[in-house]
């Protein structure tokens, strides 16, 4: 089964053994044009899967969870497209991201500190205002010109994301603490969370654009990191601090 869409402004012809993908990118279907990449999944791709998923679920140590092939699949799709990106100045990073009056936010950090939780807080503060990128694994194109976020369907268990494109103003490293604070900080200092949130291809040519496109980001984006409880009065600091 194949069909083709258009994500972060790439035609992406897309064959699959099952059906969970495509109506996974169902509002990204292309309009036309030809493929910019094709990527084609395999049982071999999703037995990939598998086993990378245990490993991850070992590492994080939660139980092992029970994965079907159909899901899976989705997850070797995204994975194909991730290692291609790069060559279209383009990177995979782990995080949520909203955006706000034509501009996008994008909070990063480790599983289960909140960036889910802090990005609703800035729909609730911001109303019609706030619209979700992306709430997991957007797409971030680099260029000198600027950086720009993209949504994905690839968006979290919440399901929460737009086929949207949105400059991109501020990355901020997310912290639980318990006071609500917020500070400018270098890119050397968020470096080694970038690293950690990015995804780093397999190929060594593509990695080593990734991390060079990583290296320009702070070009045209600003950095911050915040500590944060789980409440509106958080939302509200950020906003103030990072907004024009």
């Amino acid at each position: 089964m194949t069909n083709t869409y258009r994500i972060a402004e790439q035609n992406i012809a897309v064959t699959s053994l099952y059906e969970q993908v495509h109506l996974l990118c169902s509002d990204y279907l292309s309009s036309g044009g030809p493929a910019d990449l094709r990527a084609v999944s395999s049982q071999a791709d999703i037995d990939l899967e598998r086993e990378r998923s245990a490993r991850e679920e070992a590492i994080e140590g939660v139980s092992p969870r029970r994965h079907s092939d159909a899901y899976l699949e989705t997850l070797a799709i995204y994975r194909k497209i991730a290692e291609w990106m790069p060559c279209r100045d383009t990177v995979l990073m782990h995080g949520s991201c909203v955006a706000v009056d034509g501009a996008a936010y994008l909070f990063t950090a480790k599983s289960g500190t909140g960036k889910s939780t802090h990005t609703r807080l800035w729909r609730e503060l911001l109303g019609a205002r706030a619209v979700m990128v992306n709430d997991d694994k957007p797409l971030i194109r680099v260029r000198t010109d600027g950086a720009t976020a993209f949504g994905t369907p690839w968006d979290g268990k919440h399901r929460l994301s737009s086929n949207v494109a949105v400059p991109l103003r501020a990355v901020c490293v997310l912290e639980r603490a318990e006071e609500n604070t917020i500070r400018a900080v270098s890119a050397a200092e968020v470096y080694p969370m970038l690293l950690q949130q990015i995804y780093r291809p397999m190929d060594g040519a593509a990695l080593r654009k990734t991390l060079a496109l990583i290296d320009r980001l702070p070009q045209t984006v600003r950095f911050w990191r915040l500590g944060c409880r789980p409440d509106i009065e958080a939302a509200e600091i950020a906003w103030q601090a990072m907004k024009p």
